[in-house]
């Protein structure tokens, strides 16, 4: 997370930016010091309240309490093994971002069981590359930590995979993409670019 924070956040340290993180609980520490900054709104989700917990949402697909387009930010870690439906979560991550707004999302690639209250999940590049285009992120960056760093914590167990994503400024409906593509094949059959549509 830090990795992240340093190559895509540094350069807005002055801007106004709301983050949003799930899972955010301290039960073993907490991304909260990484976005401290004056103009930045750090606001920690989870399904129950606690430490470090601004937001309860009790249905993890389904956030009727935070609007869509909320945030320039979410971040997420060490959760995504817990969720059930990933993926539903997932479109619910990409609803509450602002158009041109960032997600970075890690988990597990391996490690242990350890149910909180479930552990459903490991996740490889390619899951993560699914599950982002599912929801409708442009992929920035795919990484699993395949190698051991010799953590003094014992978190190499783990060979987390990152996610970083960018929600498009423009959202293309189906019908959208449906008009772009008549558009293009009536300029084909036209001999023409200068087609224009309202």
């Amino acid at each position: 997370m830090a990795h992240f924070v340093e190559r895509f956040l540094n350069s807005k340290k002055d801007e106004p930016l709301i983050i949003l993180d799930l899972g955010s609980q301290d039960i073993n520490g907490s991304y909260k010091p990484l976005f401290l900054f004056p103009g930045w709104r750090y606001l920690g989700l989870d399904i129950s309240d606690g430490k470090n917990v601004d937001i309860v949402v009790s249905n993890l697909y389904s956030w009727k309490n935070i609007p869509s387009d909320y945030a320039d930010v979410f971040v997420s870690g060490q959760t995504f093994e817990h969720i059930d439906y990933i993926w539903l979560t997932m479109k619910e991550i990409f609803r509450v971002i602002k158009p041109g707004g960032l997600c970075c999302i890690i988990a597990p690639s391996s490690g242990i069981e350890h149910k909180y209250p479930i552990d459903c999940w490991r996740i490889y590049p390619d899951g993560f590359k699914a599950l982002a285009n599912y929801a409708g992120f442009e992929i920035i960056e795919i990484s699993t930590q395949w190698e051991d760093l010799k953590y003094p914590d014992g978190s190499d167990m783990w060979h987390d995979s990152l996610l970083i994503g960018r929600k498009p400024e423009k959202i293309i409906s189906g019908l959208d993409h449906h008009l772009e593509w008549l558009k293009s094949l009536l300029q084909k059959i036209l001999g023409t670019s200068s087609l224009v549509f309202p």
